[in-house]
């Protein structure tokens, strides 16, 4: 097994109605906001230690197909992190900020998005 490049700290799903889906998603989860990026991003606190948290993001329209849901990422040294997905076949699409918080989106070989932030960012 090879060392570990990336470890992921969420599933994000992506919304329109934020307001809504965080009543939903917070009483399906029976969890509470853990971290709040208003009006963006809300993570829920993980149902056990060490879980993987939901999130949900902000769009302005609907997200079709297979890009509704990705899973959100952490790395100690980001811009190597990157480097390393690219060597494997993935690719970087574009870095993004938000209220103070830093995130690079990424693909996998196959065009599946996911993110990486710097540990400890959310």
């Amino acid at each position: 097994m090879s060392e570990r490049v990336i470890t992921v700290g969420s599933v994000v799903i992506n919304v329109c109605d934020i307001e809504k889906q965080k009543a939903f998603w917070g009483a399906v989860l029976g969890s509470e906001v853990a971290h709040q990026i208003a009006p963006q991003f809300v993570w829920f606190v993980p149902q056990h230690p060490g879980g993987i948290s939901v999130a949900l993001q902000a769009v302005k329209d609907p997200t079709e197909g297979p890009r509704r849901l990705h899973l959100d990422t952490s790395a100690d040294d980001v811009e190597a992190a990157k480097s390393q997905v690219i060597d494997l076949g993935g690719s970087h699409v574009e870095d993004r900020e938000m209220g103070g918080f830093l995130w690079s989106v990424m693909t996998d070989p196959e065009g599946n998005e996911f993110c990486i932030a710097a540990a400890g960012a959310h």
